[in-house]
């Protein structure tokens, strides 16, 4: 027993040495490297393990899709909580060395905050699901499947050339090639995570033509019963309907599911959005 104390003793003090003398000499400026502990990855890391994320454009329907689930007796469904705008910003220049010394780095406290967020809504509402639907999310879902290995994800679909007619109805002397670069940009996000992450895949165009039957599909994925009241959504009161929030239409303000627009002929889809579209199955 004495003779391992010696050895662990004497490797503790060659690695002091070792230590004072990478100090002693290292350029005068130059800082040495943080060893940053990796956090755990798990479940048990996370007051929500298993948020539902669903991933869509603007203009795709999502506002409709959340007050839908949020009429369900067991799924919370908030307006948008654009996660991604929460930052943490150390106000000390050492506190970042020492959150590093207990595994958590910036991006990791912004992620524990993130889910402090979303158990907040669960709290409060007393469900168990909880879904958040802010467009964004689409632009950032390697961030999200990164922060959750265990969400789940909702694939909104909608023909992406109608995205594109919707904003520009709703932004007035928007420019057409620059909504069309974002609108491209958030469907790609789409696609890109559909490719790379399990999850369910639901058309605009279907929710708004059967409702019932998508929202059983989600139901059935998400593993709750189907209610058939979350159809009548505007029995509810689903919080602020305004900008920033979510859509804030008319239709949606109507309380009842409104069918989807005629989809554009082929003739009327942009070059950037034909490759997505086919993908999609519009242009079959």
């Amino acid at each position: 027993m004495q003779e391992a104390q010696r050895s662990t003793a004497v490797k503790r003090a060659i690695r002091r040495r070792t230590e004072h003398l990478a100090e002693a000499l290292r350029p005068p400026g130059v800082k040495p490297k943080r060893k940053v502990l990796l956090p755990d990855r798990s479940s048990g890391n996370r007051l929500v393990p298993s948020p539902v994320f669903v991933l869509s454009s603007v203009r795709s329907g999502s506002t409709l899709l959340r007050v839908l689930l949020n009429t369900h007796s067991q799924i919370r469904a908030p307006h948008e909580l654009h996660l991604r705008t929460l930052e943490v910003r150390p106000s000390r220049e050492y506190t970042e060395n020492i959150m590093d010394a207990i595994g958590l780095s910036r991006k990791e406290l912004e992620h524990l905050l993130w889910d402090r967020v979303l158990h907040h809504e669960l709290e409060r509402s007393g469900k168990r699901i909880v879904v958040d639907k802010t467009p964004a999310n689409a632009l950032i879902w390697r961030r999200i499947s990164s922060a959750w290995p265990q969400a789940r994800y909702i694939f909104l679909q909608r023909h992406p050339q109608s995205v594109v007619e919707s904003v520009l109805n709703r932004r007035k002397g928007a420019e057409k090639d620059a909504v069309v670069k974002e609108v491209f940009n958030y469907v790609n996000g789409v696609e890109q995570a559909r490719q790379n992450l399990k999850g369910l895949a639901v058309r605009y165009e279907d929710l708004t033509a059967d409702p019932a039957a998508q929202t059983q599909r989600i139901c059935e994925y998400l593993g709750v019963e189907w209610e058939a009241s979350m159809l009548d959504y505007g029995a509810q009161d689903h919080g602020p309907i305004k900008p920033v929030f979510g859509d804030w239409s008319a239709n949606i303000k109507s309380g009842q599911v409104q069918k989807a627009r005629p989809l554009p002929g082929i003739d009327d889809i942009d070059p950037q959005l034909q490759e997505i579209c086919k993908l999609w199955g519009y242009l079959d």
